[in-house]
């Protein structure tokens, strides 16, 4: 199913063409996709006292959405939610072209996975820009459309303005209006970063589009960074090369100083102290490999846009296979377990939501189980059911290695921690929660104990516990 099958009625143009007049003050908004951006903007916008619409291929997350319930894991979330559907300012539909003849500007956050070449898949983009255009062509008022998708620069104008215009017979600048403006959001706290943003960039195809965004975002951040939609589109994907290499750069200072026998922890605890050269402490902790759905396809699509162009990129290239080298470090770790039984304490890609996109966790799993190795696992943020579903059979579309893993999650998966521990010989710890600082304090005496999470700051001076890279 995509969303060019999902248009369920036919819509006259006339019954629309108030909206852009009597809602000017306050745009009505359309949200394309109701993943972790969509659905987080479409709450807290709706808190600000915009009127919400959104736009799914998946019946289960449309109807959550109408309910005012949380289609995913996020702090605040479903309140947000409740809130917004409850006061009627949050509705949902399958139907694309309706949702944007209904609204004044649509968001348009489809997911962006990687290509088979390692760039960026824009199928879903297109699908969602070709329906965007069917529904301007119905409509005379000016509509102002804003990608929040990771995507390589020029995708904006090279793909998506091409799509709506042919679709549309508009023409930019005139009957419409872009803009791209990435998200800086953390999933988890992504709530509190939406009203408390880092910072706000859009790069916008005109004034009017540029005022239309600015006014939106008006009541959390008065300071609106404008670029081009080029830059814009960089940015996204520098942070996010950045923090991988964060990330990576730390892991690799925490097996040598594994291999030396220095605490990791000490050297890097003095590394952040300086803030003026080294940033931010954010990410520069040695722990387990980067995952999730941003920083892995990030590295891929910029490291492929260089090659492409001929620019050599070593570090961009090597974060990858430094990563690989991470996660197959816990997997030689757990060699001398070999036909003992392991347990993962943690599987989504960090703690604080239930997003098993490129969890390096899944990776050792899988690994473990083609060697038929005995696991199982626990994780409190999964919840089996249609929701969580969708999730699994992107997996294992994704990863075709993990979708064994895949079919068998669920079985795989005990009731509880102290489940784990209480049938497993070594438990794996990915997440470094209280819960799980606490059930690992407290484990049978000869359950061992593999830390890719840096549970305690103070090492355990115990024969049974060790660390990744600590």
């Amino acid at each position: 199913m995509n969303f060019e099958s999902v248009l369920e009625r036919s819509v006259d143009r006339a019954e629309y063409d108030f909206v852009a007049e009597t809602e000017a003050a306050k745009p009505a908004i359309s949200v394309i996709g109701l993943g972790y951006v969509g659905a987080v903007s479409m709450a807290c916008l709706s808190h600000l006292g915009f009127r919400m619409v959104g736009v799914d291929v998946s019946r289960e997350k449309v109807d959550a959405i109408r309910a005012g319930a949380s289609p995913i894991v996020e702090e605040r979330l479903g309140e947000l939610l409740h809130e917004g559907a409850s006061c009627g300012l949050i509705d949902a539909t399958q139907n694309l072209v309706a949702a944007v003849l209904d609204t004044n500007v649509t968001f348009l956050s489809v997911g962006t996975p990687t290509s088979k070449d390692g760039g960026c898949d824009f199928t879903y983009v297109r699908q969602a820009s070709r329906a965007i255009g069917q529904a301007l062509s119905l409509k005379s008022a000016y509509h102002v459309v804003v990608l929040r998708c990771s995507v390589p620069p020029g995708t904006t104008l090279d793909v998506v303005v091409p799509e709506i215009e042919r679709a549309s017979g508009k023409k930019l600048g005139l009957d419409f209006g872009v803009c791209f403006n990435p998200e800086f959001l953390r999933e988890g706290v992504a709530v509190a970063d939406f009203f408390a943003p880092p910072k706000t960039v859009v790069g916008a195809s005109d004034k009017r589009a540029e005022a239309t965004v600015t006014a939106i975002y008006e009541a959390v951040d008065k300071n609106v960074i404008f670029t081009s939609i080029e830059a814009a589109e960089m940015v996204k994907y520098v942070d996010n090369v950045w923090h991988a290499t964060k990330v990576a750069f730390a892991n690799e200072v925490g097996r040598l100083c594994k291999k030396l026998s220095i605490d990791s922890h000490d050297v890097m605890n003095i590394f952040v102290k300086d803030l003026k050269l080294n940033l931010s402490p954010y990410y520069l902790k040695p722990g387990f490999a980067f995952g999730g759905s941003c920083l892995p396809k990030e590295v891929r699509a910029v490291s492929h846009i260089a090659h492409e162009l001929g620019v050599e990129v070593p570090l961009v290239d090597s974060l990858m296979v430094t990563n690989k080298s991470h996660i197959k470090q816990a997997v030689d770790l757990l060699e001398p377990f070999a036909g003992k039984r392991i347990g993962f304490l943690g599987v989504t890609f960090k703690p604080g939501t239930d997003d098993l996109r490129e969890s390096p966790t899944l990776e050792v799993m899988a690994t473990l189980l083609a060697k038929g190795e005995s696991i199982s696992a626990y994780d409190p943020n999964l919840h089996f059911g249609p929701l969580l579903q969708s999730q699994i059979d992107y997996v294992r579309h994704a990863v075709p290695a993990q979708a064994k893993l895949m079919d068998e999650l669920q079985s795989l998966t005990v009731a509880s921690a102290n489940d784990l521990f209480e049938t497993c010989d070594v438990v794996v710890v990915s997440h470094a929660t209280e819960q799980f600082r606490a059930v690992v304090n407290n484990r049978p005496t000869k359950v061992h104990v593999l830390d890719l999470a840096r549970l305690f700051k103070e090492l355990p001076d115990d024969a049974t516990y060790q660390g990744i890279a600590w």
